[in-house]
């Protein structure tokens, strides 16, 4: 079986100690906004556009370092982590699709949710402190870490 991989772009949105997660009906799991890269962008490109649309902010993604100039073509900023995560899995244990997502940090201005029409409501979605990540039980384990990691690049900056 041939598997099927699409790119996605998240970002854990950060404001004042705390990361904007919602709960996603569909897959019953918390998430960070994000989505499917669409063929005419960048992957950070795809990152601003879903939390703008998934939330209603602006963000300021924070800028890994990077410095490699060459003449056939140009560094793209790259994000915090590239993640791949089976989305089919087959009772065989084959996996028919993947996401290869690529996981941004980001800092908004404030808290003020307004989702575009079609999106989750801003009842939906809720901040959650580092403490708050590692004590509510329906988080996974990487939306849990890496909460954390980008509350505490935030903080650092």
């Amino acid at each position: 079986m041939e598997t099927t991989r699409h790119f996605t772009a998240t970002v854990y949105v950060v404001h004042d100690g705390a990361v904007a997660l919602h709960h996603h009906d569909r897959l019953d799991m918390w998430l960070p906004p994000g989505g499917h890269v669409g063929r005419d962008e960048r992957p950070r490109e795809t990152a601003r556009r879903e939390v703008r649309e998934e939330t209603g902010l602006d963000v300021d993604i924070l800028e890994p370092e990077t410095g490699l100039a060459v003449e056939a073509g140009r560094e793209l900023p790259p994000p915090e982590h590239v993640m791949l995560f089976d989305i089919d899995v087959y009772p065989d244990g084959e996996v028919g699709h993947q996401h290869v997502d690529f996981v941004y940090f980001g800092e908004a201005e404030n808290r003020d949710i307004s989702p575009a029409d079609g999106e989750a409501s801003a009842d939906e979605w809720e901040w959650f402190g580092r403490e708050d990540l590692r004590r509510f039980d329906g988080l996974t384990s990487e939306v849990v870490e890496l909460g954390a990691e980008a509350i505490e690049r935030v903080q650092a900056r």
